[in-house]
Order: C-alpha cells, then structure tokens, then sequence
C-alpha cells in the first residue's frame, strides 16, 4: 500500500516507519526540517521524504499534486506549545491535512490521540479532541485509537517515571495520584496502528485502547521503582497544589514547565478505558506495566532507542528551526577556541570520546559544575540536563543532547556541532573537529556565544574564569591527556 506518514521524525513516528516499510508498503515521510530526520540508512533507500509544514496549507498543491496514497497518519501533536493558540495550530494543522488526504484521494485516516472524559479538559487534550471531530466530519474513512500513558523507552511518560522514581526518595504528592490510569507498551500501540491498516472493521470507529493493568498513578511509581529494585516512599496529602505539582515535575524530569502544568491538569480525571472492542478486532498478547518497563530497560541498555520525545521537540507546531544555526556566525560573536596536538593512530578513539559526550558519559571535566549549570537553567526556566542522551554511542542531528541540540555529527570528518537550548542572554554553539595533514593532527574545540544586548556581553564576560578551566581541561581529558 502507499502511505502517508506525517510526523515521521515524532516518537510514534520513527517506531511504526520500519514496520510499515519491512511489511513492503511504499512510505511517504512527511517531515518539517529534512535536517531533524535521521532514519536508519537501511531505511533511506525504501522511502521518500516530503518536507513540508501542515500549517501553511497554501502550498499543499506544490508539494501533493498528483500523488496518490491509500493511507494516511496523522502523527503531528505538540505537548509543548506555549502558544495561547495551540488550539487554532491544531485545527489549522489538521484541517491542512484533510485537504492534503482529500488531494491525493486518501482511503483512511489513522490518528493517535488521548483519553479524556469530556469533562474539564486540559489545554492539550482540548486539542486532541478538536483534531478528532475535523477527521470525523473529513468525509473519508477515519480510524482514532485514544490511548492513555505510553510506556516504551523514550516516551515522555516514561521519562517523567522515571526521572520522579530514580532522584526522589520520599514523595509527598497531592491526591489526584490517586487516580487511575490505564498505561499500554508501545509495542501494542505499534500494533493497533500497523494492524488497522485498511481493516474495514475499523473503519469510522474510535477505540480506546490499554493494556491490561488499571492503576493508580502512584502504583505505577510504587511498581516502576520495585522492578529498579529502588526503595521509595510516597505520602499522599489529602490536598491539591497544581502548579507546585508542575514545578516539582518540571525540576525532577526531563519534561519542560509547559509540559509538566499540562499533564498535571490531565492526571486529575481517571483514564481508563470504557470499552475494548479493538481487542476482538485486533487480537494481541497486551504486555503488562510492569513487563513493559522491563521491555524500556532492556532496549536502553542495548543502545537502541530509536526515537525519544525529546527529538521531536521542533515540530510542526513548535517553530524552531535549527538550519538557520548550522553554520556558525562569525559577526557579533565572542570565541573560545582551544586545540591540542593529537597522535594521528588515536583519531578515531579521541573522536568517539567526543561523540559520546553528554549524558551519563558525562562532559569529561567538573561534571559537578555541569549539573549546577543544570540546575540554575532549570530555576530558570530552562530544560536543565535532565533530557540526556538518546543513546550512550549513537548520535544523530536532531538529537537532543543534556541541554544541547545536536546540529551536525559527521564521523567521517571528526565533527560534533552542538547548538544551545538552555537559558542564556544570547545563543551558543560548541563544536569539535579533528582536523590533520600529512605532518600534524589537531583536536579542535569551539564555543562560540552570540549575545543579546548589554546583558549578553556581561554574561560572556561573568563566565570567562569557568570556561578557562573547564573548556581547557575538558579538551585534554577528550585528548586523552591527563
């Protein structure tokens, strides 16, 4: 069959995209920033890609006239809009994408959305809910799967768990944890969305879907930090404080404030299933909560996660675009550059010590003083460290790396950009580089800072002594230097 993807770069997005291709459908990847998607090489060859941005419907006839597809997801969402209209970027969005399956005479729509009770939505559901009722009213065939929290390594669901289960001992947590939810592995959600494929028992339906655990939310930390083998308590107050909730989210995971107050608000209500039709429909072995995370813990430690929330932060809906950072300013900038003489039979080994940087590697000098970096950027608003890294040795652009963004790895030249995502008065990029001739062979780093005003300048200025000794001693550790 032929199928749109949209969203291929998204968490779901790069899950379902090797199974639709190792089934032999012939796959059109809708993606925004061609530079933010990195599927596998053995996947490039068996798929074309289309960069195109849903909220500019204006241009859909340049870039759909005379194609044609059989199916159509809609994987485009963003949790982290702060904008007061996320409401209208989602309507706009998907009214752009019924145009587009109209144009090229879409069969199906296939859109993964949330559960919610109707009742005192969040902004982010609210939205959902918005998107569904355009595919319903689209004309064509529409199948809808609502599901509650996604657990796979990677998913935002699972990394707040996570990030709240392994830094914080004692909880004292509102009331609302006491409500239920209904948690599937990401494994069976890929298989709701692979099986329905032109299944027309599917079709015009909306099916909730879970797996086979009802819990409260704090079981599933309580469960979460047994299978880690982590002692923790969790006192629950017969009170509600929203948004010191949010806040003590939002400086113990990798989830942004926004993020965190949203999902606050959703935890309230109770997400459960009410019906499960899809179960006869698509019959499959629903992995257990607890089985689940097992599955999470067994792909991070073999280094294959494929997609992490994180990576898609530059949505459709979310207005970054890194292309205009790539190349690195030179006007209004200020510069640390360091180099240091290398042996010409260590290139590859000095060159993985920088590709690997980040995360639980860590940052090779006073990592101490990177995690109060850290910290004060979360104070402040920022992202903080917390987001780590996709994967202990792959790194790809587009990734997100601690509270970097990975602009450019290019392991055949030896070079490593990385561009700034957290709090600063300006912007930042960091960059390493091997660079030889026939008689030398020099380890390069970069940190190059564009300031803002007055307050950019004195920024710049504040941190000289630290880059001094951290950016010196963190190019000989990555050397190899004592």
């Amino acid at each position: 069959m032929r199928i749109l993807l949209t969203g291929a770069n998204g968490y779901i997005g790069m899950r379902i995209l090797p199974v639709l291709v190792e089934d032999g459908h012939e796959v059109t990847c809708v993606v925004r920033d061609k530079m933010r998607f990195k599927p596998s090489p053995d996947l490039l060859d068996k798929i074309t890609i289309i960069e195109y941005d849903f909220l500019q419907p204006e241009n859909a006839l340049l870039h759909f006239n005379k194609k044609q597809f059989d199916v159509a997801y809609y994987l485009i969402h963003s949790l982290g809009d702060t904008s007061t209209t996320l409401k209208e970027y989602e309507l706009r969005a998907a009214g752009c994408f019924v145009l587009v399956a109209t144009l090229t005479q879409v069969k199906q729509i296939i859109y993964l959305s949330g559960i919610s009770n109707e009742r005192n939505l969040s902004k982010h559901l609210l939205a959902r809910k918005v998107v569904k009722d355009v595919f319903i009213r689209s004309g064509i065939a529409y199948t809808i799967f609502e599901a509650g929290i996604i657990v796979g390594s990677g998913s935002i669901s699972f990394e707040i768990i996570r990030g709240l289960t392994e830094k914080v001992p004692i909880m004292i947590v509102p009331h609302w944890l006491k409500s239920k939810c209904q948690p599937i592995a990401i494994r069976n959600v890929i298989n709701y969305l692979h099986l329905c494929l032109m299944n027309e028992k599917t079709f015009n339906r909306v099916f909730e879907i879970g797996g086979p655990d009802v819990l409260t939310y704090k079981k599933m930390l309580l469960e979460f930090a047994s299978v880690r083998k982590y002692k923790r308590f969790i006192i629950t107050l017969p009170i509600s404080f929203p948004k010191l909730s949010a806040y003590w989210i939002y400086l113990s995971t990798p989830a942004n404030l926004t993020i965190a107050s949203q999902l606050v608000k959703s935890m309230k209500n109770d997400v459960v299933c009410k019906e499960f039709s899809i179960r006869d429909i698509i019959p499959q072995d629903l992995i257990s909560y607890r089985g689940a995370i097992k599955m999470a813990f067994e792909r991070i430690e073999q280094n294959m996660v494929i997609s992490s929330w994180t990576d898609s932060a530059s949505s459709s809906l979310n207005r970054l675009d890194v292309n205009q950072h790539i190349e690195v300013p030179v006007n209004g900038c200020y510069k640390d550059r360091k180099w240091t003489e290398i042996d010409k039979d260590k290139v590859e080994e000095v060159a993985n010590r920088f590709f690997n940087i980040g995360g639980n590697n860590g940052w090779y000098y006073a990592d101490m003083l990177w995690q109060i970096r850290g910290m004060l950027d979360k104070l402040f608003g920022g992202v903080g460290l917390s987001r780590g890294r996709r994967s202990k040795v792959d790194i790809e652009p587009g990734d997100s790396l601690d509270f970097w963004r990975v602009l450019l790895a290019d392991r055949k030249n030896h070079r490593l950009l990385l561009f700034a995502e957290m709090k600063l008065p300006g912007e930042a990029w960091l960059e390493f580089s091997i660079v030889q001739n026939e008689s030398r062979c020099i380890l390069k780093q970069t940190a190059t800072f564009r300031p803002k005003g007055i307050m950019g300048r004195n920024y710049w200025y504040a941190m000289l002594p630290f880059h001094f000794f951290i950016f010196r001693n963190m190019l000989k550790r990555i050397a190899g230097k004592k």
